[in-house]
């Protein structure tokens, strides 16, 4: 049996109508005086339903009983407002992005692919360790990492370090370790490796799940700039290439929005720069979308098809073998260089095992981090037609002008030693694994009003670059 309910007004009387289909009788007799009682209706803005009354009386008494409504809703956005302070539009999108709107299921479909994805990149770890910027260090059995979770790689073990290119400087190795997570003097076990927890929030600031932990597709031609990515770089091609060496100078550069990056690194190349482009990357960078802060932080980065669905940044697919229990790929460097006051730089040294074909990585004094198997590449099994040294920003000109995010120290590289950021030493391997000095460099800025770069040879530096700048400025508007 249905029913439809009626409230109706009438000084202090309300005629409920109700509607029954076996007593049609009394339903046209009920009907009727409702019809001569009828009063308009509206909907209110929460989408109730208010009586309109056109008398004085009726707006009198409606006025008394809202006073009081009124009232203690403005006390309510009153109170609201001191328990949550106004936020900056820029919060307010990134809230917005970490908190959109899905239909019924998508959001808790989404989370559980987040969730798989996490297990499958955060291994069991024997230990864990806190660092003092917020990472958490999960020391994980070596045979376990990610790299083996690989087609090429699975059923594998590491590999013994193969021996330095010729004409590497044995004297002076040290063990230096500066890393913000080694500071506190714990450190992982040996037979693991450190490896930076990845969280949920960390993915969420991804555009997608997909693209977590991978650059953004682009053009790496150096002839112009690259669909809003800009460059400073020294870079050699025309020959072989079995590696490179340089030392780099870190900096803590600002970057102005959360979806902007600033590097420093050296690349590896090789393939005809369309789709089957191969490179091997590493160096320093900021980068608040993948980390969530502002430390300049040690990172690698591969692929084999131009930024398309291979390769990624660190440890965060399956790939690179990390050998070292020392060095976290990923964490933050410690101490940085300052203007006009202390400088420090560390050494990156990438070259070709003749024995066995793999890239191996060595950072800092002597340690070796581990290896790109020569199976994850095409072109680069055999060698390298191009190294690149410098830094990239990205510039999403947000505010409708260049972005003030700095690259280097963020100054230009005109200030010279002390006050620009600089590569020193560079070198390159060649085909017989000796260490050689670079031949016929040449310097590349995509927008030098905005970050530029100038090379250079001494005795002590042998082949270097100075290179940076601070973005937007009165020549880059």
């Amino acid at each position: 049996m249905a029913g439809v309910v009626h409230w109706k007004k009438k000084t202090q009387e309300i005629c409920f109508c109700f509607d029954f289909r076996r007593r049609q009788e009394l339903e046209e007799e009920e009907e009727s005086k409702c019809r001569k009682q009828k009063q308009e209706t509206k909907t209110d803005l929460f989408g109730r339903r208010q009586l309109v009354h056109d008398t004085a009386m009726d707006f009198s008494f409606n006025f008394q009983i809202n006073i009081p409504i009124i009232s203690t809703f403005v006390f309510f956005l009153l109170l609201l407002s001191t328990l949550f302070p106004a936020i900056s539009a820029a919060q307010f999108e990134d809230f917005r992005r970490l908190n959109q709107t899905f239909r019924p299921g998508e959001e808790s479909k989404k989370m559980r692919l987040i969730r798989t994805h996490l297990m499958k990149i955060n291994k069991p770890s024997v230990k864990s360790i806190q660092s003092s910027d917020g990472d958490i260090m999960d020391c994980v059995l070596t045979h376990h990492q990610p790299a083996f979770d690989h087609p090429n790689l699975k059923g594998t073990k590491p590999l013994d370090p193969p021996e330095r290119p010729n004409g590497y400087n044995h004297a002076g190795m040290e063990s230096e370790n500066y890393q913000l997570w080694s500071l506190s003097g714990e450190s992982c076990p040996e037979g693991t490796i450190p490896i930076r927890r990845t969280t949920e929030q960390d993915i969420l600031r991804a555009n997608s799940l997909q693209r977590f932990g991978r650059k953004i597709r682009k053009p790496i031609r150096r002839d112009s700039s690259n669909g809003g990515h800009e460059h400073a770089v020294g870079y050699v091609s025309g020959e072989e290439y079995y590696g490179a060496k340089a030392s780099i100078n870190v900096w803590d550069p600002k970057v102005t929005d959360r979806f902007e990056f600033s590097l420093s690194q050296m690349w590896v190349i090789s393939g005809s720069f369309g789709d089957d482009l191969n490179t091997i990357e590493a160096g320093w960078q900021v980068s608040p979308e993948l980390y969530g802060d502002n430390y300049p932080r040690f990172f690698t980065y591969w692929t084999t098809d131009a930024y398309q669905a291979t390769g990624c940044y660190n440890l965060l697919c399956s790939g690179f073998v990390q050998t070292n229990n020392r060095i976290a790929i990923g964490a933050a460097i410690s101490p940085t260089s300052s203007y006009n006051g202390g400088q420090f730089d560390i050494s990156l040294l990438i070259w070709k095992d003749p024995k066995h074909g793999n890239w191996w990585l060595e950072f800092g004094s002597g340690v070796l981090v581990g290896y790109w198997p020569a199976s994850l590449f095409t072109h680069l099994r055999d060698h390298a037609s191009m190294v690149q040294f410098g830094g990239e920003v990205v510039n999403s000109q947000a505010s409708g002008s260049h972005t003030s995010t700095e690259m280097g120290s963020g100054h230009f590289s005109g200030e010279g030693f002390g006050k620009a950021s600089y590569f020193r030493n560079m070198q390159v391997v060649d085909w017989d694994n000796s260490l050689i000095p670079l031949s016929n460099l040449k310097v590349l800025a995509d927008n030098p009003n905005c970050y530029d770069i100038r090379g250079g040879i001494n005795n002590v530096w042998g082949n270097y670059i100075y290179y940076g700048g601070p973005g937007k400025n009165p020549r880059c508007p």
